[in-house]
């Protein structure tokens, strides 16, 4: 009798055909990792992890995005194998750090395409910075209510799997973030275990955490008419299986914003974008390059 077996998938699966390079660049004394890929010359694309995430989030977002765009993805300040600072991380510092790279790297104007945390700093540098923003793609879109649930759970799972990065803590902040078992895939597991167990990175999570502090997040949020007045096209990507604080503010959002389309993906978590590639980057690119 054959094995039947389910078609291996990892981070790599996403990367192995497709041009691309990490590297490290100083932004503002902050030694930020980055991935580069697609099309020299062509508009840029910025790409924005979630909380305490890390590039890779975007990994099987690459190839069909190259020949339209040059991507940078990047490893925000505080998060992944980038520095991280000792002090608490507002909305303003992401901002900055994020700005500061695209300086860095020549990028005056850019399409972002943000996941939770990553939607609100996009939606946060459309609202401050119009003129670097070409257009925006949202998922998991976070930055309008302040739920005392969700933040005590992220504060709980992420304190537990800084404190004891075993796998089970670790594979656990994927359960929430990936609706099927088979997309939380064992090295996706293995790369934030290595980074949760950097030194540095308990205190640092401490930072990271701070926007999850009511009153810190509260001064943070987005109010309505910060979102009515944030003019760039946008596609709003609602994840039917995260039907929490997350859908709910796609859902809110894209009706304040002027220039707002929303669409929503069924059978897909907190990460549409890794967990159905395939639907994903057709929607993002019928969008951009409209």
């Amino acid at each position: 009798m054959t094995e039947q077996r389910h078609e291996y998938r990892s981070i790599w699966t996403g990367l192995r055909d497709t041009a691309f390079e990490q590297g490290f660049v100083n932004v503002n004394g902050i030694n930020t990792r980055y991935a580069r890929s697609g099309t020299r010359g062509k508009p840029a694309l910025v790409m924005l992890h979630g909380t305490a995430g890390h590039w890779e989030a975007f990994s099987a977002n690459f190839k069909a995005h190259s020949a339209d765009f040059e991507i940078f993805a990047l490893d925000m300040i505080g998060c992944g194998f980038t520095d991280k600072p000792n002090h608490p991380l507002e909305i303003k510092h992401y901002m900055g750090h994020v700005l500061g790279f695209c300086d860095v790297m020549g990028i005056e104007k850019a399409n972002f395409m943000g996941c939770s945390l990553g939607a609100w700093i996009s939606a946060a540098i459309a609202r401050n910075h119009p003129e670097r923003v070409l257009k925006l793609v949202l998922l998991s879109a976070s930055g309008y209510f302040s739920s005392a649930e969700n933040r005590g759970r992220i504060i709980s799972q992420r304190t537990k799997a800084v404190d004891d990065p075993s796998w089970e803590n670790i594979k656990a902040i994927f359960n929430k973030l990936l609706a099927d078992e088979k997309s939380r895939v064992d090295d996706l597991i293995a790369h934030r275990q290595a980074i949760y167990r950097m030194p540095e990175m308990k205190e640092g999570m401490l930072n990271i955490l701070a926007l999850q502090d009511a009153e810190i997040r509260e001064r943070n949020l987005l109010k309505d008419d910060d979102w009515k007045a944030i003019t760039a096209e946008a596609l709003m990507v609602g994840s039917l299986a995260d039907a929490d604080e997350y859908l709910r503010t796609a859902q809110v959002v894209s009706k304040l914003m002027p220039n707002a389309r929303y669409v929503e993906m069924e059978g897909v978590g907190h990460w549409p974008q890794w967990e159905d590639p395939e639907t994903f980057n057709k929607l993002s690119l019928e969008f951009l390059r409209g």
